[in-house]
């Protein structure tokens, strides 16, 4: 897999790739006592989501901090040019997703799984709204707390360590925004989970879910590798799927967009970030961490190049009798 994010293949080939990382997710797996996840009670139970998003997120900031870019945006970015860098990519798409959002000064916005708190300190800085954000992964709490701090942002912006079935605040918000945490979700919560999100919504607001879904006819490579040693209980279903427990929940499907090819530029640069810093991964994180993850990261790559994977972000809005309140066009989006 030497240099593979700089191949440009054809089907044939992808499919022969495909097939060998199939078959190295199945035989190539380190022995199941080494690195693998315990997590333990019903699936997508607070509890077990807990232990899942930790294993996870909590390896280490410093790890993440190695390929991601300076805001540790650990979701698709948005690229005007295959030639745009990381970091550029990264801060266009914060100002895409509040530019979808039609954020306004005085808002309140809830970031449903936030991260590190890059999205918060950047629609706050830049679009003057109070933002609260929740997170499982107290590492990450931790450092986009000291982050908000260092901004000076510690009237306006909030970091609690919660499950999205816990905030308890009905109506309390303007807009949502929930960033590649709906692949934590799992298929048979979405109902609950959009249920949640339309009773802390007031009246005519709106909630970008930007998250990643699979080809309704395909399979998803490696999945029982991914599940045991990166990501528990992780899933990504189809957008149809999504949508129509957004709609069940009460939501009106305003916009859906799939960032698909922008999620190839996004792991490539991940990747490469990766493999030039390999002895300080090594260092951090051991030998067999960091090949597991390459072997994740590469999967990832395979699976959006092939369209298998995508990155869809759906607008949803709250309606009042019928009336959305948004404008006519996307114009505003774009100027």
């Amino acid at each position: 897999m030497e240099h593979f994010v700089e191949k440009r293949w054809g089907k044939v080939e992808q499919l022969r790739y495909g097939k060998r990382l199939l078959s190295l997710t199945k035989v190539g797996q380190p022995r199941t006592g080494e690195t693998a996840a315990k997590v333990r009670g019903l699936l997508h139970s607070k509890e077990r989501d807990r232990q899942a998003t930790n294993f996870h997120y909590d390896r280490s900031n410093d790890f993440f901090a190695l390929w991601l870019d300076s805001r540790m945006i650990y979701s698709c970015a948005y690229l005007a040019t295959p030639e745009d860098d990381l970091e550029t990519a990264q801060e266009r798409k914060l100002d895409y997703l509040c530019r979808k959002l039609r954020l306004r000064p005085g808002e309140r916005l809830l970031d449903i799984g936030c991260g590190w708190g890059g999205l918060l300190i950047y629609a706050a800085q830049h679009y003057g709204v109070e933002a609260d954000g929740i997170t499982l992964s107290p590492r990450q709490a931790e450092l986009a707390r000291e982050r908000i701090k260092q901004a000076g942002l510690e009237q306006r912006c909030r970091v609690n360590i919660a499950d999205y079935r816990e905030v308890n605040k009905p109506q309390a918000y303007d807009k949502l925004v929930s960033v590649s945490m709906a692949e934590h979700v799992g298929e048979a919560p979405l109902l609950t989970y959009f249920k949640c999100a339309w009773e802390l919504l007031r009246p005519g607001g709106a909630f970008l879910n930007h998250g990643m879904g699979i080809h309704s006819t395909a399979p998803i490579l490696g999945r029982e590798f991914v599940h045991r040693y990166v990501f528990p209980d992780g899933e990504l279903v189809p957008i149809g799927t999504t949508l129509r427990a957004a709609e069940v929940a009460g939501f009106e499907v305003r916009d859906v967009e799939n960032l698909r090819e922008h999620y190839v530029y996004t792991l490539r640069h991940w990747i490469r970030r990766y493999e030039e810093r390999s002895d300080e991964t090594k260092r951090i994180a051991g030998e067999l961490t960091y090949r597991i993850w390459r072997l994740y990261l590469a999967v990832g790559l395979h699976e959006f190049e092939v369209g298998t994977g995508n990155l869809y972000q759906t607008l949803l809005v709250k309606s009042q009798r019928g009336r959305s309140g948004l404008p006519l066009t996307r114009g505003d989006w774009y100027a």
